[in-house]
C-alpha cells in the first residue's frame, strides 16, 4: 500500500524524555506499510507534568496505542485500567494498547530477550541461568524468563542500596512463577563461579562495555567457557569486550540488537494482530544504529 495519510490514518507513539533519537518511528511506520496497517507512528517529548494528560490523550484520540521509555515507565502504571502479569511483577510498562478506551499496560522487554534467545538457538526452557545487574532490562528479563518455565535464576548485583530493594521483588517474582530466583553480591567471585558452573546462559544486564566502559567487563574471561552462551543487552557497540572474549574461546555470543528488534514486534502484534516484518525491519535498524 502507499504510505498515505487518510481520515482513517491511526496514530502510535514514544512517550520519553527525551524522545526525538528513537529508531520506534522508522520500525513501526515501516512495519504499518508493509502490513497494510493505515497508522503512523510518532516521538514525543513528554515532560513528567504532562504525562498523565499524555495518556488520557491515547483514549481521547483513538490512538492505537504508545510506548514509553525513560523516565516514564514506572509512573506510568497509575494511568491504565489494567497490567499485563508481566508488567504487574515487574512494575513498569513500555507499551499501552488501548482496547476501545480500556488501556492496558505490558513490558514486551523480557519477551525481546527470549524471542532473541530462540532466535539465536539458545533454549533455557526447564534449566538455569545467571545475569549480571539487577535493574530495569534485567527484572523485566528475569520476569519474562521465569514466567515463560526457566528453572532457576541467579542474580548478580554490585552491593549497593538497590541491593536490598530489589530483594522483595525477586521473591514475588519466584513465588507467583515457581522459579527459584537467588540474589548474590556480584563481587563474591566464588559465588559467581559456582553458579556459572551450573547455568546454561550468562546475561549480562549491567552497563559495563558500553561507552564509557568500553573497554572493561562485568566478570573475569576465566569464567567463561565454550558451552556457555553469553547474551550481553548492550547493542552499541554491537560487540563488547564480553562478546569478543565468549567468542574467542567457541561460545555462543549474541548483542542486543535482536532484544531491541522483538520488544517492538511484540507491541506491533499487540496494538495490530499482525507479526512486524523483522526480516525487512532488521537490517533497516542495523544500518540506523551505525550512523
Amino acid at each position: 500500500m502507499e504510505n498515505e495519510i487518510s481520515g482513517k490514518t491511526r496514530l502510535a507513539g514514544l512517550y520519553a524524555l527525551p524522545a526525538r533519537h528513537s529508531f520506534s518511528p522508522m520500525m513501526h511506520t515501516t512495519s504499518f506499510k508493509e502490513t497494510g496497517v493505515d497508522a503512523v507512528y510518532l516521538s514525543f517529548d513528554v515532560p513528567p507534568k504532562r504525562l498523565g494528560e499524555s495518556i488520557q490523550a491515547v483514549r481521547d484520540l483513538e490512538m492505537l496505542g504508545i510506548n514509553l521509555s525513560m523516565p516514564h515507565k514506572m509512573e506510568a502504571i497509575k494511568y491504565v485500567d489494567e497490567l499485563s502479569q508481566a508488567a504487574r511483577l515487574i512494575g513498569a510498562i513500555n507499551t499501552i494498547v488501548n482496547h476501545d478506551g480500556k488501556l492496558i499496560g505490558h513490558n514486551t522487554d523480557g519477551i525481546g530477550c527470549m524471542e532473541s534467545l530462540k532466535q539465536n538457538g539458545i533454549d533455557i526452557i526447564g534449566k538455569r541461568m545467571t545475569i549480571l545487574g539487577a535493574g530495569g532490562a534485567a527484572t523485566a528479563i528475569i520476569t519474562q524468563a521465569a514466567i515463560d518455565g526457566v528453572k532457576a535464576i541467579d542474580v548478580f548485583n554490585i552491593k549497593d542500596e538497590f541491593y536490598q530493594k530489589i530483594k522483595p521483588k525477586l521473591a514475588e517474582i519466584a513465588e507467583e512463577t515457581n522459579c527459584q530466583i537467588q540474589l548474590h553480591d556480584l563481587a563474591k567471585e566464588q559465588q559467581l563461579s559456582d553458579a556459572l558452573a551450573t547455568s546454561s546462559l550468562l546475561i549480562n544486564a549491567t552497563r559495563i562495555g558500553m561507552a564509557p566502559k568500553t573497554d572493561q567487563m562485568p566478570l573475569s574471561e576465566a569464567l567463561l567457557r565454550k558451552d556457555l552462551p553469553v547474551f550481553d543487552v548492550i547493542y552499541h557497540p554491537g560487540e563488547t569486550k564480553l562478546l569478543t572474549a565468549a567468542k574467542a574461546i567457541g561460545a555462543t555470543a549474541v548483542n542486543g540488537l535482536d532484544m531491541l528488534l522483538y520488544q517492538g514486534a511484540a507491541a506491533f502484534k499487540l496494538w495490530t494482530g499482525k507479526e512486524m516484518p523483522v526480516a525487512l525491519i532488521q537490517p533497516l535498524l542495523e544500518k540506523e544504529i551505525k550512523k
